[in-house]
């Protein structure tokens, strides 16, 4: 018998997020093969009488195609990928990783390949702009293992989080948004961080639901050369197959100078992929309330409760810095007491400390107001 979280979830995939309209194309891209979401996203598809179009892909297989691969290798299967793209009108990613390190032994060339000749030009300069689109994970093992989970408790926490009631989150984010875009100056400070930047004239965008999967943030992007100062991200990351800890970046006018983690070597290779990859493409406040602690799955970890990221590479066109990169990276710094702390300070008002919203017309974000 099917779970109905599962149909709950297809439903407000297909008519919330994607609010899918009759006549329309969607291209459902499933990878990992998870039928029952995908099976429900077509029979929800049809209920409001659209067309689903439907690719199933296979970890496996793309880590031999991604090895093997060759510029125009990349360049042929971007043309078919993107043709199709071009002809949908709405995009959903359902993915399921067996294994987060799957590329782990793809080197940072070919890995380079697919993201400049593959992914940017089908997804980055295609589908994000131009699509409605929403990406998210479907529950395993391996995500369960990832999170210190049984899979039961881990199913129960992920439909927790993908079925919250995201109208509700939407409305308490207005008050975030309307603050950022009448902000300039921004200061972080915690451990190991002390990081200042402008967000002045850059729109704010809420994230509740409509692109991404469980959801809970608003992003902006930094004037690219206004960056100065320090920045340690306390949530590992996982990025072309290498997971990274004690990432830490040094700003001087907006770029990257220098760089150390524990893979120091692998971080400045991404970080050399392109001369975007230096500066910051995204800035963005995440207060999902269900979702406390990192996953190695940027999902997830971008949207933890306290949280912000400063995301290395390519800027949004809807909230554009200018700054252009194949790679776009979430890096995560966790700002609760737990991990340490830290304040958020706009124009030289503080906001946040230690993950929680002081100003009043903010307090709808807390944690205890959104579940």
């Amino acid at each position: 018998m099917a779970d109905p979280r599962v149909n709950e979830l297809a439903s407000r995939l297909i008519r919330y997020s994607l609010n899918l309209q009759k006549g329309e194309k969607v291209l459902i891209e499933n990878t990992g093969i998870q039928v029952p979401l995908v099976r429900a996203l077509v029979r929800e598809a049809f209920a409001v009488g659209a067309l689903p179009l439907v690719t199933l892909k296979d970890q496996e297989i793309l880590r031999a195609l991604k090895q093997g691969t060759s510029k125009e290798h990349m360049e042929l299967i971007a043309k078919h990928e993107l043709a199709r793209m071009k002809d949908v009108d709405a995009y959903i990613a359902v993915r399921a990783y067996d294994n987060i390190n799957e590329y782990a032994d793809v080197s940072e060339e070919k890995m380079g390949l697919y993201s400049r000749h593959w992914y940017q030009p089908v997804h980055t300069n295609e589908r994000v702009p131009n699509k409605r689109w929403v990406v998210l994970r479907y529950p395993n093992k391996s995500m369960a293992q990832l999170s210190n989970m049984s899979l039961e408790g881990f199913e129960d926490f992920y439909f927790d989080v993908c079925n919250l009631d995201y109208s509700k989150m939407s409305k308490a984010m207005d008050p975030l948004k309307a603050l950022m875009e009448r902000t300039d100056r921004v200061r972080i400070v915690g451990p190991k961080t002390d990081l200042s930047f402008s967000i002045k004239g850059i729109p704010a965008i809420k994230c509740d639901g409509k692109r991404n999967i469980p959801d809970g943030e608003v992003y902006t992007a930094p004037i690219r050369d206004s960056v100065e100062g320090t920045i340690y991200y306390n949530a590992a990351s996982n990025y072309h197959g290498i997971s990274f800890t004690d990432v830490q970046f040094t700003f001087s006018k907006g770029k990257i100078v220098e760089a150390t983690s524990s893979d120091t070597k692998a971080l400045n290779e991404i970080l050399d992929t392109d001369d975007g990859a230096r500066y910051i493409g995204e800035f963005a406040i995440g207060f999902n309330p269900h979702i406390l602690h990192p996953m190695l799955d940027i999902l997830f970890d971008e949207k933890i409760a306290g949280s912000f990221h400063f995301t290395p590479g390519n800027a949004y066109t809807v909230a554009d810095n200018g700054n252009r990169s194949s790679i776009h990276w979430d890096l995560v710094q966790i700002q609760r007491p737990e991990y340490g702390g830290g304040e958020i300070w706009f124009d030289d008002v503080l906001i946040r400390k230690d993950g929680r919203f002081v100003l009043p017309e903010l307090d709808g974000l807390n944690p205890e107001n959104l579940v």
